[in-house]
């Protein structure tokens, strides 16, 4: 996959996990799909480095995206407790 692609991923991947994960973000909407772009290289990289499965040339693998949500999922979460009360 091009770095184009991993950056639609990644858009995706955040609006995956803000659909996963509602209610109200610190960062609004930019900063919830730079966290998904932030998470989908994350989590391709954490699966490619430790879990043994390669990063592969299709868009359309599961575990690609699987890695991609996930990591966007861990970065929101974290995102969410360190500067959650900002909009107080």
């Amino acid at each position: 996959m091009t770095i184009i692609s991993w950056i639609l991923l990644g858009l995706l991947a955040g609006a995956i996990a803000k659909f996963l994960l509602p209610g109200r973000d610190p960062g609004g909407l930019i900063g919830t799909t730079l966290i998904g772009v932030a998470g989908a290289f994350i989590g391709g990289w954490i699966s490619a480095r430790w879990m043994d499965h390669p990063i592969t040339t299709d868009f359309y693998d599961g575990a690609t995206w699987a890695a991609a949500v996930g990591g966007s999922l861990v970065l929101l979460i974290a995102y969410r407790l360190l500067f959650g009360n900002s909009r107080d």
